[in-house]
Order: C-alpha cells, then sequence, then structure tokens
C-alpha cells in the first residue's frame, strides 16, 4: 500500500509539473504573438505616418493642382468671325446679335409646361419644340439647352420682362452671321453653319489636328463660298473663362476671363454694285457671268443665276424651302462661275489659232476652204453655216466663226499643242482663287483619255476639240481668265482678297506669256471683227462709243449630238426644243479694244446662239463696268481700302 501510495504521488508531482510547463509554454507563446502583432501595427502605423508625410509634405503641390483643376473648369469662349466688304467698304458678311433663350431643367421644372408658358410669348414650332425635348432628355439637368434663337428684339424685351414668371429660361445675347445682300452675293461669300460630324471627320481624314473651338456647342463655320475657302483666317482664335464648379459640374461662378482674337476682316475685289447689276441683267436665265480687270486680275463680279438667299441656311433652312432649291431645274445652289464646266464652243477657237501660229503651221494669211464641212474617212464634221464660208483666212474664220477652218488647223497642229496652248491661258488648270467647290475644266490629253476611256485618242477627237466640243471643258472664270490674257498679253492672275485688316493686298506682277505679240494681235484683230464689222457675228452687240469699242468671240456649244436626219430634214433649230436640250450660249469679250480694261465672259445654259443670248449680255456689262468708272469716290472712313479708279472715260 505504501508502494502504490508513493507510486501516486510521484505521478501527481509529474503531472504538476508538465502542467506547470505547459503553462509556461503557453505565456511564452502569448509574449511571441504579442511581439509580432506589436510589430505588424507599428509597420502599419510607420507606413501610413510615412505615407501621410508623402501626401501632405512632399507631394503637396501635386494635389493642391489637382484639387485646384476640380474646382476650376477652363471653358472656351468663341471668337468673332472676320467680317467681309466689297472693294469700297460696302459689308458682305457681318456679325450681328443674336437674342436667343436656354432653358435649364434642374431650375425649370417640367420642360412641357415651361415650353408652353414661352409659347405665350414667342412663337416655337412643333419641330423645334420636339428637338428641345430630345436634347432635354439627354442631357444633364444642370446643362443649358437652346430654346429658341434669332429672336427679333420685341420677343427678346418680352422674355426679359417676364423672367421672374420663368423660372430656368435665360435669356443670351451672342453673335451670329447675316449677310446684307444675300442673294446677290451667295455664290461668291457663302454661309456658314453648325460644326457637323462630318465636317470633324473630314479634318481627321486630311491628317489635320481639330482645332478645340469647333467643340464649341452651336460653333459654326464656313459651308461653301470664301466662307468655307479661307476658314481659317475668318475663324480666329478662342478665348477662355476659369470658372469655379461644384462636386457634380455645376458653375457657381466666373472667376476671369480672356477675350479671344478675332478673325481677319477681309476686303474683296467685289464691286456691289456691279453685282447687283449682273444679276439684275440675266434675268431669269440659268448663266454665270465673270467680269475682271485686266490689269491687276480683280474680279468685279462673279454672278450666277439664278441664286439664293444664304440667311436660312444660318438660321436653319427648312426641309420644305431646300428641297424647292434642290429640286428646281435651273441649280439655284450650284456655283456656275465656279463649278460649272461647259464645252467652250467657238470661244475656244482663238486657243487653236494661236497654237497654230505659234506653231508655225499657218500664217494669218493662209486660207482654207469651207464648202459647209470636212469630210475624214465616212465621216463628216460639219460647219455650223450649211453652205460653207468658201476660202477663208485666220482673221474671217474668227470673225465668222468658221468650223472647217478650225478643223484643219487643228488637225496640223494636233491635240498636244493645242493643250500646251489652253493651259498657258488659264484652261484647265487650278486657279487661285479662295472659293470652294473650284474646278479646273479638262484639257484632254491621249494618255488622259487612254486612262479614262480606255482607248485610243483618234482625229476626229482632235477635230472635235478644235471647235471648243468633244471632251474640252472650262469654267466661265476660265474663259475670263483666258479673255483676259489675250487682251492683256500677260499671265494676269485671278485676285479675290483685296486687302486684309484694313492693309492692301499686293498684286503680283503678272509676268510674260511667252506668246509672241504679233500673233496675238492677229487674233485681236479677228476679236475686233466679230464684234464690229458687217458680217460679224456678234454685230448687234456692238458697243457704239469710239473710245470704248468691244472686241470679243461667240461660242455655241452642243449638250446632244445632232443626228444625220435631223440636217437632212433641217429639224435642229434650239426654239423648237425642249429647254434642257437646247444649245448652251457663250460669249468673250473685253473693252476697250485699243486699251484693254475690262474682260467678261458670259455663258447662258441653254440658251442657243451666243449670238443672240450671251453676247447682249457682254455688252450691256461692259457698258454698265464703263458708267462705274464715274462714280464719285468713296469718302475716307467709308471702308474703302484706296479710292476707286479717278480716271475718266471720254463720251
Amino acid at each position: 500500500m505504501a508502494f502504490w501510495s508513493k507510486s501516486r504521488r510521484r505521478r501527481r508531482r509529474t503531472s504538476t509539473r508538465r502542467q506547470g510547463d505547459d503553462a509556461t509554454e503557453q505565456r511564452l507563446q502569448v509574449t511571441r504573438r504579442g511581439i509580432v502583432l506589436f510589430g505588424a501595427q507599428a509597420a502599419v502605423a510607420g507606413m501610413l505616418a510615412w505615407r501621410m508625410r508623402q501626401l501632405q509634405v512632399v507631394e503637396t503641390e501635386r494635389y493642391r493642382l489637382l484639387a485646384e483643376e476640380n474646382r476650376i473648369n477652363m471653358q472656351l469662349i468663341a471668337p468673332a468671325r472676320g467680317q467681309l466688304f466689297d472693294r469700297n467698304g460696302e459689308p458682305l458678311a457681318i456679325n450681328t446679335k443674336n437674342y436667343r433663350v436656354v432653358m435649364v431643367r434642374e431650375q425649370a421644372g417640367d420642360p412641357q409646361e415651361m415650353l408652353d408658358r414661352i409659347s405665350q410669348l414667342v412663337a416655337i414650332p412643333p419641330h423645334q419644340r420636339e428637338r428641345v425635348l430630345k436634347e432635354i432628355s439627354k442631357k444633364s439637368a444642370f446643362v443649358p439647352v437652346m430654346v429658341a434663337e434669332h429672336l427679333p428684339w420685341e420677343d427678346f424685351a418680352e422674355i426679359n420682362a417676364n423672367a421672374p414668371a420663368l423660372p430656368g429660361i435665360q435669356p443670351e445675347v451672342g453673335l451670329s452671321r447675316h449677310y446684307p445682300h444675300g442673294p446677290e452675293t451667295a455664290h461668291v461669300v457663302g454661309y456658314v453653319g453648325r460644326v457637323s460630324q462630318n465636317d470633324l471627320d473630314k479634318i481627321e481624314n486630311a491628317g489635320e489636328e481639330i482645332d478645340p473651338v469647333l467643340q464649341i456647342p452651336e460653333f459654326q463655320i464656313g459651308k461653301t463660298g470664301v466662307e468655307r475657302a479661307i476658314e481659317g483666317q475668318l475663324r480666329g482664335q478662342a478665348g477662355n473663362r476659369r470658372i469655379e464648379v461644384n462636386a457634380v459640374g455645376r458653375v457657381i461662378r466666373e472667376l476671369d476671363r480672356t477675350e479671344g482674337n478675332a478673325g481677319d476682316d477681309l476686303h474683296l475685289t467685289l464691286d456691289l454694285e456691279l453685282q447687283k447689276y449682273c444679276h439684275e441683267r440675266l434675268g431669269d436665265e440659268s448663266a454665270a457671268v465673270v467680269l475682271m480687270d485686266v490689269r491687276n486680275g480683280d474680279l468685279l463680279s462673279m454672278a450666277s443665276n439664278p441664286t439664293y438667299d444664304p440667311n436660312p441656311f444660318v438660321l436653319g433652312i427648312s426641309h420644305t424651302e431646300y428641297n424647292q432649291l434642290r429640286n428646281n431645274d435651273h441649280r439655284p445652289l450650284h456655283n456656275k462661275w465656279a463649278s460649272g464646266m461647259y464645252p467652250p464652243g467657238s470661244t475656244f477657237k482663238m486657243v487653236v489659232a494661236l497654237a497654230a501660229l505659234e506653231a508655225g503651221v499657218v500664217g494669218p494669211g493662209e486660207t482654207v476652204f469651207c464648202p459647209g464641212f470636212m469630210k475624214l474617212g465616212n465621216r463628216r464634221f460639219h460647219c455650223w453655216s450649211r453652205g460653207g464660208h468658201g476660202w477663208v483666212n485666220l482673221r474671217k474664220s474668227i470673225e465668222q466663226s468658221c468650223d472647217v477652218y478650225y478643223y484643219e488647223i487643228a488637225r496640223r497642229v494636233g491635240i498636244e499643242k493645242i493643250g500646251e496652248m489652253a493651259r498657258r491661258l488659264g484652261l484647265g488648270v487650278d486657279l487661285d482663287v479662295p472659293v470652294a467647290a473650284m474646278r479646273s475644266g479638262l484639257i484632254p490629253t491621249k494618255e488622259w483619255k487612254r486612262a479614262t476611256k480606255e482607248i485610243d485618242w483618234l482625229v476626229g477627237d482632235t477635230l472635235n476639240s478644235g471647235i471648243g466640243q468633244g471632251f474640252v471643258l472650262a469654267t466661265p472664270l476660265q474663259l475670263a481668265v483666258m479673255t483676259a490674257r489675250i487682251a492683256s498679253g500677260n499671265a494676269v492672275q485671278p485676285r479675290l482678297v483685296r486687302a486684309r485688316e484694313g492693309r492692301p493686298v499686293p498684286v503680283a506682277s503678272p509676268g510674260d506669256l511667252g506668246i509672241s505679240r504679233q500673233n496675238m494681235q492677229y487674233i485681236r484683230r479677228g476679236m475686233f471683227d466679230v464684234v464690229n464689222s458687217a458680217r460679224g457675228t456678234a454685230r448687234r452687240s456692238r458697243i457704239k462709243d469710239d473710245v470704248w469699242k468691244m472686241a470679243g468671240k461667240t461660242g455655241t456649244s452642243q449638250v446632244r449630238n445632232i443626228t444625220a436626219a435631223e440636217r437632212a430634214r433641217g429639224v435642229f433649230r434650239n426654239e423648237d426644243l425642249p429647254w434642257e436640250r437646247r444649245d448652251h450660249a457663250l460669249f468673250v469679250g473685253y473693252a476697250p479694244y485699243d486699251n484693254p480694261r475690262y474682260a467678261v465672259a458670259v455663258v447662258v445654259e441653254h440658251g442657243g446662239g451666243g449670238s443672240k443670248a450671251a453676247a447682249p449680255i457682254a455688252k450691256d456689262i461692259l457698258e454698265r463696268a464703263r458708267d462705274n468708272l464715274r462714280r464719285p469716290t468713296v469718302p475716307a472712313g467709308q471702308g474703302a481700302i484706296e479710292p476707286p479708279d479717278s480716271s475718266r472715260v471720254p463720251t
């Protein structure tokens, strides 16, 4: 018993020691965990302290700027667009105040109800109301939406007077483009319109950087004419303003503002009085006129008729109005003098004659017999005179416009030399005139026909080109340049911008054409006979003024082929055909003959013969230009860049 009792005591002591050891070990484990936990906490606290120091001390400037940017926004301010004037300071495109009304939905409450209230004060058409509601649904509640613009002052004043009863409605005053003489200058000046996605895509596709000002809501850029061609000069540079906004982007106040730079004011070479007269003289014709100063290339008038009013395009033209313009068979939206390409007809014969004279393949006294046609293989190339002109020399060929003479000399000289002379005189080339949609016409070559038609050039093509038909195409502007170069003997360049910001633009020296002066004089004598001789094709349009005699050339270009059966029956008079199937009528001329001052080109679409439809118009315009030289000098400070020419024309 004593043995067992001793054993139990021994086991008890051993168990107690083990329990003590376990407790000690547990205490040690707790202590280690505390140290690790404390160390981790200390490390985290240290990292937090280090990061706070980084944010508050080391990077304080950076985060101050970021915080400032979150509170302060920069907004662009649209610049004032440069204005356009004619040569005498008459306004052609100006900026006027645009009285408009915007709505902020957050303050206005129910947009429908608010539109009903406004409609009691100003007219809001259904389509405009629909647009407003559509925009409001897409934009944030605090973003203003245009409700009405271009309001009359009376309507704008009434909105302001009732402002307390119209919460969320804000009257504003901006700038808008206006064309005081819209229809008369539409095809020269053009018009502006809102920036479209298509406009932005064109800029990107051209590899150009998009000007941030184009992102301004409702910003307008040039769409046609001068407005588009020199958009960069007219647009100006945007200003900016710093505004304070809250957390959701709402404007709290404006901090400061820097106004932008307005676009350049430009004075064009256009004479508004002559421009108006040209449109008046064209009447109801579908036609184009270009009047040019032979001495310096100034474009005094460029009329495309019928025309249109560009102001509705600025304000927002309706579909009905636009469709009426687009569906008009006289094409009022088409700029005929810049982009209308027509077969030049007999006005091209001076080019062929000069090419032959310069190449030495014909002399001024050499004659060609005209029986009324020229035979080439099995085909006949007819002269406009069915009975023929008999024996014809150079001067008579121009005077009476003999086609057979030009068939023959075109065959001799070849299309290459004809094309070279045409380009030297301004045909088939790009002219540096700042108007959108300018066309370069077409002076064909053998390579051009092979590339585009996939067939070889034929002798018959050369004969057709010799009378300004076939593939030959020219614009009225090019025909005016051609006439000015023939009249002066110089490489006159057309000019449309006369002054920029009140400073005259220097006129470049025209240079020499490299054409024999004697050969050029042969052509001028023939052009003189066209108008002034007894058998001239335009004798009825001669100017009965000894010091202002006109020289010129008539032209008729076919728009369809005359069949052999029609020729045999004589049934191909223009008067017997529908309007759209009649020939185009052309005339080019200059005056005075002895001392050329003005050159003119007239194209009357489907007008029939040039002597009947186009020459009388050219005569009247040149006489009006002569009379314009007697206008009083514009008083100083009235907008003229320099006094008009003070020379007087004797009577």
